[in-house]
């Protein structure tokens, strides 16, 4: 058995101290020269009912830029005439839009002024901090908002979604080695997110984190999720996309559901290269879910990825109806799925090669029970007590699958109503593809 130590959220999301000279006093050298334009552009803002229009150049602020809506316009912060780059060196986030919008998607909950407030829209522009508390962009209460072709790095989050706010799309971002979360949905209330065609990347907290309030139809597709965690030797609980409503145990009104991972890459941080398991961000997960008792996390769909490189490539604990289907995991380092107190699980399709690696490669199922793994592919698995291994689970159905050259297969204990059949088995030790104990009930 491994055990890894996780470094679990309070309130918000913590950040691991590391100590860190501001990038952008080194990317622009002469930054402490440049004066400070926050006045300015606030004016610029206040004068132009809620627009930013920037020439081109690098703008050093030290507070927010706020674009209060007030249901009386949107807003538009763009670069047309060229590169402009805003330097954070202040805590806050850089933009903070706030809008009124207190209803649901449905055109029953409007307001009919707050339509005046539909689609803020940020495009073309690059944000880098230069203060440990700086982050990129705020969103509040808004309607519609996009985030289209935006950069951001150096900054503790790189967007930031709170309170509450609705059909939300972010796309063609670039959220780059940030200390805290690339996008951070923090404890909102927020229904229709699309979130596509992105590279998040070498945020320390994690990519797409979304963590606690009420969060519905999460898009996410076509985005390249890289190395979302520390990238040295601390313990963590960080993923590249981590889906956590556990700090409420007893609390109903935050829960997440209706989720989509589609056609994405998904890898690091771990130890891509070497043999040893004990090397970057032991405990860290390409995808992440935590639920609660009192309300599961439901209905993710997990589809036609391509995921690898972390301690566990999936980690899924109190959840149900989750559908994973169809991916591609390898290089695990050392598993590729752990699933904990789950129900109605589906596993299908999916294919599991360590490939160049020799890692144990195990799938752990706990306490998990009316669920199917089907037609799925375990190749080179080099677990030697049950690769694919089942304690306390019931109701389980393992069919019409292919298990070749590893060195176990299935380990099933203290579990009830287990159905294995239909395997096609090959290159593993006589007598290993089935191994139970005593108190199990298996159906081959």
């Amino acid at each position: 058995m491994r055990f890894y130590i996780y470094l679990f959220w309070f309130a918000g999301l913590s950040i691991h101290s590391h100590a860190q000279t501001p990038f952008a006093s080194k990317q622009i050298p002469e930054l402490e020269s440049l004066p400070d334009r926050t006045q300015e552009l606030q004016r610029l803002i206040d004068e132009s009912e809620g627009n930013l229009i920037l020439k081109a150049g690098i703008y050093r602020i030290s507070a927010s830029l706020c674009f209060p809506l007030q249901q009386k316009q949107s807003t538009i912060i763009r670069a047309p005439h060229g590169p402009v780059t805003l330097v954070m060196d202040g805590p806050g986030p850089a933009l903070k839009i706030t809008g009124s919008h207190e209803g649901t998607a449905s055109p029953k909950t409007f307001d009919y002024p707050t339509w005046n407030e539909r689609m803020p829209m940020i495009e073309g522009i690059e944000i880098i901090g230069n203060h440990p508390k700086a982050d990129g962009i705020a969103l509040v209460r808004c309607v519609q908002p996009s985030i289209t072709r935006v950069a951001i790095r150096w900054c503790r989050h790189g967007i930031r979604l709170v309170e509450r706010n609705r059909n939300v799309v972010i796309s063609d971002c670039h959220l780059y080695e940030n200390s805290g979360a690339g996008l951070y949905l923090d404890d909102v209330n927020l229904h229709q997110i699309n979130v596509s065609n992105s590279h998040i990347s070498y945020n320390r907290a994690g990519g797409i984190v979304v963590k606690d309030g009420n969060v519905r139809n999460l898009h996410i597709t076509g985005c390249d999720l890289e190395g979302n965690m520390p990238a040295d030797d601390t313990p963590t609980a960080a993923a590249n996309i981590l889906l956590d409503v556990s700090g409420f145990p007893n609390d109903k009104t935050r829960s997440i559901a209706e989720v989509a991972i589609t056609g994405c890459t998904i890898q690091h941080s771990s130890n891509y290269s070497g043999p040893s398991y004990e090397s970057l961000a032991p405990g860290g997960a390409n995808i992440r879910i935590f639920g609660k008792e009192i309300w599961p996390i439901d209905s993710v769909t997990i589809t036609g990825n391509v995921i690898s490189d972390t301690s566990v490539l999936i980690d899924i604990n109190t959840a149900t109806d989750i559908a994973i289907n169809g991916n591609t995991f390898f290089a695990p380092n050392p598993d590729f799925l752990h699933a904990t107190n789950c129900k109605r699980l589906n596993l299908g399709g999916n294919t599991f090669n360590p490939r160049q690696f020799n890692r144990p490669g195990r799938l752990v199922f706990k306490e998990c029970e009316a669920s199917i793994i089907s037609n799925c592919t375990f190749h080179a698995l080099g677990e030697e007590n049950g690769a694919i291994s089942l304690s306390r689970c019931n109701n389980m159905i393992l069919s019409d699958n292919i298990i070749s050259q590893g060195k176990s297969g299935l380990l099933i204990e203290k579990s009830k109503n287990i159905t294995v059949r239909n395997w096609s088995v090959s290159g593993i030790p006589e007598g290993e593809l089935i191994r139970q104990d005593s108190e199990s009930i298996v159906n081959r």
